[in-house]
This record gives C-alpha cells, sequence and structure tokens, in this order.
C-alpha cells in the first residue's frame, strides 16, 4: 500500500513531501525515518527517487538514497542516476557514487563517472574515475574532472583526452572553454588533426 507524508523542515523553512510503499523510524537519540519500495522525495531544490531512501539529522538534514536512484535539481536544470547518492540539505552537496550520469539539460551536456560530488551552490561538479563528457561533437575522457557549470568550464587531468570530430588531444591536463571549444593544453601535449580542405574543395 502506497503511502504519502508531508513533513515542514526548519532549514530555509523547506518543506520535504515524500512517498513510500513503506515507511519505519525512530523518534530517539538517533532521529531517522527509512523509506522503502518506490521511495520519492521532493523538496524545494531536488527530486530524488530510489529503491531505499532515509532521512537522518536534525530537521531531516541528511538524506541517503541507494538502488536504482535517480532524480533532478531543480534549481541547477540537472537530470541524474546513479546506485547511490548522499545529499546534505544545509550545505546543497550531492554525492553520488556508482555508474553515475549526470544530464546538464540546460547546456545540452552529458556526463558520468563513479564518482561525482555536485555543489548546487557554487554550480561546481567534481568527478572521478572513468570520466566522459559529451557536448557537441566533442567527447572529453579522463580519470578526473572539474565542471563549472556557470563559467562553463572543463579541467581534465589522469590520462585526459578530447575528440573533437576527427581530431585528438592528449596532454597531462586539459582545459576546455565549452562555451567557445577553446582548448588549453598543458605538459606532455600531443595530438592529431585532420585536414579536411581537400574534401572540402570536392
Amino acid at each position: 500500500m502506497l503511502i504519502f507524508f508531508s513533513s515542514l523542515s526548519f532549514i530555509n523553512a523547506e518543506e520535504i513531501t515524500f512517498t513510500a510503499d513503506k515507511m519505519n523510524g525512530s523518534t530517539g537519540e538517533t532521529e531517522y525515518t527509512k523509506l522503502s519500495g518506490n521511495a520519492f522525495i521532493k523538496t524545494e531544490s531536488m527530486e530524488i527517487k530510489a529503491d531505499e531512501i532515509i532521512l537522518s539529522g536534525k530537521d531531516f538534514r541528511f538524506i541517503n538514497a541507494t538502488g536504482n536512484v535517480s532524480g533532478k535539481s531543480v534549481e541547477s536544470e540537472f537530470d541524474f542516476s546513479s546506485q547511490q547518492m548522499e545529499y546534505d540539505r544545509e550545505t546543497e552537496i550531492a554525492v553520488l557514487k556508482g555508474n553515475v550520469s549526470m544530464i546538464d539539460t540546460k547546456n545540452e551536456i552529458n556526463a558520468s563517472a563513479q564518482i561525482i560530488e555536485y555543489n548546487q551552490k557554487t554550480e561546481v561538479a567534481y568527478m572521478q574515475i572513468s570520466v566522459k563528457l559529451v557536448q557537441k561533437d566533442n567527447t572529453c575522457t579522463g580519470a578526473n574532472a572539474i565542471y563549472k557549470k556557470k563559467e562553463q568550464t572543463l579541467e581534465l587531468s589522469g590520462t585526459p583526452q578530447i575528440i573533437k570530430d576527427k581530431d585528438t588531444f592528449k596532454a597531462n591536463e586539459i582545459f576546455m572553454n565549452l562555451e567557445t571549444e577553446e582548448i588549453i593544453l598543458d605538459g606532455k601535449v600531443r595530438g592529431s588533426v585532420t585536414d579536411t580542405s581537400s574534401e572540402k574543395e570536392e
């Protein structure tokens, strides 16, 4: 049986609504609320779906979701999915783990990694392990990346590489302006470019 609850938090007077197939919790010294089965939470800035969601801390500050996690950041216009998520409503920092996918719907950017930490206040995403970011004709990969949404910049490290059409760029570190598509390579720079002038003439 589907249950529905509504609660008003004291953090910025933010209201939280949530649904689930089952709920249990504790009001003791370690207060928490556990939602199981088709769990869903909606705050003013975030929507989260998962197999299980636990709210804990004073005024439900912490949200921990596990199993088929998906949702969106309303403020930042991000859609996301992962296997696990930790979200601090006070700092507005979300940590996603396990086959993470994040889509910047406003700028049409698709990113994936094993770990992504996103700060809603600064709109900066820190990505780790098997990072891949696709934007227009650019495919960017590396072990680590920092994506700054406001500035529309990307910093890649850890065997970074950018493939643009038929061109390939590699270096120790790569900086890219996603808006202008300007690329800066630093350290052991290498790559290959294709001359398409003959193709254009034909």
